[in-house]
């Protein structure tokens, strides 16, 4: 084995996003695999079948043949359909560590890296509140140095980061007006700005209300690659305050890694995994739920991708877990 890492992913940002902040964290370039499973493994991932060498079509299946030192020294796999690939990169002699809980037993790689509301549990798992990212002060300084215009907008600025229905969130038309109304408001009596962005899943019908709600605010509103260069970074390294639907695990961690407070909207909707973290966040003051102000509080920014990266280094050298 080299010392080479290797990201594995089914290539849905969320989890990409993840494998490939874990592996920077620990100071590793990485190539990025992303895995398209075949029928059946699609379905069963990642439990294996005979053949299963042949679930990620014969690139993948070519580099499983390679001797032991061609194969890499670590292999960092996010999301189910990548569990299977760590897996059998795991019996070929790698080490191996798996973000998010794999449905299977966490023996059969070398460390799991699981969010608190999982709820797994095992010698070899590293729990985190929320989830993996690069969000830190240095990405901050980063992200207001490539958005500078966005510095330039009337304070305070307000970020919206909306996301979407998901099995696990329920969003109402009327739930997604009252946003609007709840921001446009707020501008009004406060003055100010709105950079709002939607996401993959937030429904194009809330878009084009996005658009006519907020689009004639100062700032801007951002969908998709039609309205210029992502600015997501920028909305996080420039606001003074965010509000942000919490149906994203994902998208809650990051802006809570800010230095802006985080007013959460939608919280009732949710249920099983992501209203276990909302509450966790809740109880910490982290967040606040979206009320009639978009008052300030102190803040803790939440990063945990540097703490996991230390224990996932020290477990793979060896040493103890703590405590």
């Amino acid at each position: 084995m080299d010392d080479s890492t290797w990201t594995l992913t089914d290539g849905h940002a969320g989890n990409r996003r993840q494998a490939e902040a874990l592996a920077a964290a620990l100071g590793r370039d990485a190539r990025a695999w992303t895995l398209d499973a075949r029928t059946p493994w699609r379905w069963v991932s990642p439990r294996r079948l005979p053949g299963s060498r042949h679930a990620f079509g014969p690139d993948f299946a070519q580099a499983l043949r390679l001797g032991r030192d061609a194969l890499p020294g670590l292999a960092i796999g996010c999301g189910r359909q990548a569990a299977l690939a760590t897996r059998l990169l795991h019996a070929r002699g790698c080490r191996t560590v798996q973000i998010l809980d794999p449905r299977i037993a966490p023996r059969h790689f070398d460390l799991v890296v699981a969010p608190s509301h999982d709820g797994l549990e095992g010698r070899n798992v590293i729990t985190l509140l929320g989830s993996l990212h690069p969000v830190d002060d240095l990405w901050l300084a980063a992200a207001r140095r490539a958005f500078p215009a966005l510095g330039a907008l009337p304070g305070p600025r307000t970020a919206l980061l909306l996301g979407g229905p998901s099995d696990h969130a329920r969003h109402a038309t009327g739930d997604w007006e009252a946003l609007f109304d709840r921001v446009v408001d707020v501008v009004r009596r406060e003055g100010g700005s709105v950079l709002a962005t939607a996401s993959r899943r937030t429904p194009p019908a809330v878009v084009a209300r996005m658009r006519e709600r907020l689009g004639w605010l100062p700032g801007i509103t951002w969908a998709d690659d039609r309205d210029g260069p992502n600015p997501y970074a920028g909305l996080l390294g420039w606001a003074d305050r965010i509000v942000c639907t919490a149906d994203s695990v994902n998208m809650l961690s990051e802006a809570c890694a800010t230095l802006a407070p985080v007013h959460a909207a939608g919280i009732d909707g949710l249920r099983g995994r992501p209203r276990r973290f909302a509450e966790s966040l809740l109880g910490l003051g982290r967040v606040q739920p979206l009320g009639e102000t978009l008052a300030s509080y102190p803040v803790t920014p939440l990063r945990e991708t540097a703490r996991v990266a230390m224990e996932v280094a020290g477990r793979l050298r060896g040493e103890p877990a703590p405590g």
